[in-house]
């Protein structure tokens, strides 16, 4: 008998209505307040304001020879910020989620959102050319332009965006609560490691967590594309599975017999039906009989062995087969000499 646990395993018989988040005002208003924050550091960092002598305080401070008995344990912790590892394992719970709700929409929302992420985040890393602390070149400097890639900081922001999708896609108020605490617990931990180890600046990391959560906020502008994808697709895979079962259906057609060609005559006028042998023996080619041929004695012993029809009807008697006896008369006159019981022959 199955416990609950296991029929929760199944697949639900139709898809649960989910509702969709949209832009209301009060996540609008929260949009904008994180764009500005976004660009109040973008602009901070790069007029080297309090924020970058910030930077430099704290990476001077050097955490990580402060604290070394947390070293181990955080080189481990921040991997729950890397892209690829935390991309396989939210995508699949989102894949397990697709297959039992019947559709794509978790898995589309997650490759939509991670776009948004690498795109955006990817561009302003590269157009600012920031360097790392280990990198630095000038105390005091915002290390701009120079041909880095950390700022924003991209473990911190794909960890709001990677486990904030979870709450995003929850289907009840309370797993939603749940999980973004969970999610941002996880980005801020992630993001105060990379401090920790020196990897990056504290303003990278407060760029990233303003990049993750834009991407977060803005979602639901982009529900209808990802609606309309989910359409195609499905419209697509019934389609193929159409075509695939009308292949399967159709029956194969039937392979005619290929002729078997035979000779026309042999010389003589003999019929093409005559050149069989008995018992379907196929005759002997011309080749073959000829002398000096390796199978020349074979030949004709075929020949003599099995003649063909035309010669055996030939040889047949014309009259009957029964051997003639000398008692015996012929029918015919049977009826005149055979004698009369009981009576005399009268001359």
């Amino acid at each position: 008998m199955r416990t609950d646990i296991f029929a929760r395993l199944d697949r639900e018989p139709e898809p649960p209505k989910i509702e969709t988040p949209r832009m209301s005002r009060h996540r609008i208003a929260l949009f904008g307040g994180t764009l500005a924050f976004y660009l109040a550091i973008v602009v901070a960092v790069l007029v080297s304001s309090w924020l970058v002598a910030l930077d430099w305080k704290v990476m001077l401070f050097r955490p990580y020879q402060q604290w070394p008995g947390l070293h181990a344990f955080l080189d481990y912790y921040v991997v729950l910020g890397q892209r690829g590892p935390t991309a396989v394992m939210v995508a699949s719970w989102l894949g397990w989620r697709s297959w039992r709700q019947h559709t794509l929409r978790p898995l589309l929302t997650l490759g939509t959102a991670l776009l948004l992420l690498n795109v955006s985040v990817g561009a302003v890393k590269y157009g600012l050319g920031r360097l790392g602390p280990h990198y630095a070149t000038q105390i005091g400097s915002a290390e701009l332009f120079a041909g880095g890639d950390i700022f924003p900081s991209g473990h911190t922001a794909n960890a709001v965006v990677t486990w904030g999708i979870l709450a995003y896609l929850a289907t009840t108020p309370r797993a939603r609560r749940y999980l973004s605490a969970l999610s941002a617990f996880v980005s801020l931990g992630v993001g105060l490691t990379t401090v920790y180890i020196g990897t990056h600046w504290l303003s990278d990391v407060l760029l990233g967590w303003a990049a993750g959560l834009l991407i977060l906020l803005a979602l639901p502008w982009f529900e209808p594309l990802v609606t309309r994808a989910e359409t195609v697709i499905l419209a697509f895979r019934e389609r193929w599975r159409a075509r695939r079962g009308a292949r399967a259906s159709t029956p194969a057609a039937p392979v005619a017999p290929e002729p078997v060609l035979l000779p026309q005559a042999l010389s003589g006028g003999a019929a093409a039906e005559d050149l069989q042998g008995p018992a379907g023996h196929a005759p002997v080619p011309d080749s073959a009989a000829a002398p000096g041929h390796p199978g020349a004695g074979r030949a004709r012993a075929h020949q003599v062995l099995h003649p063909v029809r035309s010669e055996r009807s030939s040889q047949a008697p014309a009259a009957s087969r029964r051997p003639p006896h000398a008692d015996r008369t012929p029918r015919s006159a049977a009826g005149q000499t055979r004698p009369v019981t009981g009576g005399s022959v009268t001359p």
